[in-house]
């Protein structure tokens, strides 16, 4: 039967992937995406989707929209921002998705969570299979609304048919996704992570950018990936439940600074911790160094589940997402 689609953010770096995605699969007749700017589907080249004008703390724009729909996507999301902000946004007009969708009698929900729902917490385990506990951390006010968010969809599921996909994705990056790149950048034009050891290279006659690597591993996945998993279960492929996405292989920030053709230097563990609770307080200044904090605590997570259940293997490794990121950023004239 063809399925009606959906989606909140189709114009974000998960969304115009995952439309493109949908624009090739059989199974899918139409899309519906609502967001607060215009777009023009058919500059994408997209032919089965429409577009509506419209903010997820309205519910009466997303009754519109879900009003027969086969299938709800969430990704509307505010990543940056202050507490409050985000917290309306992010938490009132989730709650809004989550209700709404699930009255208008959609058969699915997919919702795109993060990594950081887990939370950085040193005690779990390595790699985080999809049965650990999404605590987030109470320091990261991105990580905690995720957490939460979700324990507020296992609420509203308990009395409800209705299937849920929850997808937890690693940092996700390419092309069409420069969020590492630009924290990257902002962190070393507002304010340095890691004072203490800036002031100690500072010195060094380098005209190249330095970025401070702590050795923690990080996973990226491709934005296509991710598109790709989550098309498989608004086509109904594999059971109801979390899953973990994450490229092969992993990267540190030595491996980004190359990619950027800027230096980085090994930083201890002692001054990594300094340098995180230095973050902390220079979120005023730009609420993108509250990520760095998140630098001295790998999470790092098993993908066996997307695998096994929806046939889901990534077609780009860690170090070509992180090469095409590069090349996006500098497209985009983040590099200049």
């Amino acid at each position: 039967m063809p399925l009606a689609v959906a989606v909140t953010g189709p114009t974000g770096e998960i969304g115009k992937p995952l439309l493109s995605e949908l624009e090739r699969r059989p199974e899918v007749e139409s899309v519906a995406g609502m967001a607060r700017r215009p777009f023009d589907p058919a500059a994408e080249g997209w032919e089965k989707a429409s577009y509506r004008r419209g903010d997820i703390l309205d519910r009466g724009a997303l009754a519109a929209l879900f009003d027969g729909a086969d299938v709800a996507v969430h990704l509307a999301f505010a990543i940056f921002g202050s507490r409050e902000e985000t917290r309306k946004v992010n938490l009132e007009g989730t709650r809004n998705v989550f209700e709404v969708a699930i009255k208008s009698g959609v058969k699915r929900l997919v919702y795109a969570s993060s990594v950081a729902a887990y939370g950085f917490h040193p005690e779990n385990p390595q790699p985080l299979t999809e049965e650990v506990p999404a605590r987030g951390s109470e320091g990261f006010y991105y990580s905690r609304q995720k957490a939460e968010l979700e324990e507020v969809l296992d609420e509203l599921l308990d009395d409800s048919e209705v299937e849920a996909y929850v997808f937890r994705p690693c940092v996700v990056a390419g092309p069409r996704a420069t969020m590492l790149i630009e924290q990257t950048v902002d962190a070393v034009r507002v304010g340095d992570p890691l004072p203490l050891l800036r002031r100690g290279v500072e010195k060094l006659p380098l005209v190249k950018p330095i970025l401070p690597d702590p050795g923690v591993p990080l996973q990226l996945v491709h934005h296509d990936d991710v598109a790709r998993a989550m098309t498989a279960a608004i086509c109904g492929e594999g059971s109801p439940g979390a899953y973990n996405l994450a490229g092969e292989g992993e990267v540190t920030m030595s491996d980004v600074a190359r990619a950027l053709g800027w230096r980085s230097v090994p930083v201890p563990g002692l001054a990594l911790s300094v340098g995180s609770a230095a973050a902390r307080r220079l979120t005023f200044a730009s609420p993108r160094l509250e990520w760095a904090a998140a630098l001295d605590t790998p999470v790092l997570m098993d993908t066996a589940k997307a695998r096994r259940e929806l046939g889901w293997k990534p077609h780009f490794d860690v170090m070509e997402t992180l090469e095409q990121t590069v090349a996006g950023a500098r497209t985009a004239g983040l590099l200049d």
